[in-house]
């Protein structure tokens, strides 16, 4: 049973993280926003979305339209 949830948990994990990468055109949009308030913050598993999220009221339009549309 045990071996059964791990890789379960093993195969969605993978499909988890990758929902939540931004496309070139969302990285070009919160380039700036990143660099200013999120730099320290290493990319992958979905830490930069994160990041940026909790800065909302801070970013450009266009992040914050990036931003919602890589949480979904």
């Amino acid at each position: 049973m045990l071996r059964i949830c791990l890789a379960a948990l093993t195969l969605a994990v993978p499909t988890l993280a990758s929902a939540q990468q931004f496309t070139a055109a969302q990285r070009d949009a919160c380039k700036g926003d990143y660099e200013k308030y999120c730099s320290n913050v290493l990319p992958g598993g979905g830490r930069v979305i994160a990041c940026l999220s909790k800065e909302s009221a801070k970013l450009t339009e266009a992040c914050k339209a990036a931003v919602s549309a890589a949480a979904k």
